[in-house]
């Protein structure tokens, strides 16, 4: 197996793992849009209390 050969393997690898990530991206995004707006709420206000009893003098 030639330097070429070897370029070209590595290369295809590096891409297939691009693609692999941007589909897992892409389904966490699509997960994150399919929330309704009460879960979306619910978690910024859980979020908010945290930090409110994290910091309270």
């Amino acid at each position: 197996m030639g330097m070429q050969d070897q370029f070209r393997d590595k290369a295809k690898r590096l891409a297939d793992k691009a693609k692999q990530a941007k589909d897992e991206a892409s389904e966490r995004a699509s997960k994150g849009r399919d929330r309704s707006d009460e879960e979306t709420r619910r978690a910024q206000q859980e979020a908010q209390d945290k930090v409110d009893r994290d910091y309270e003098i």
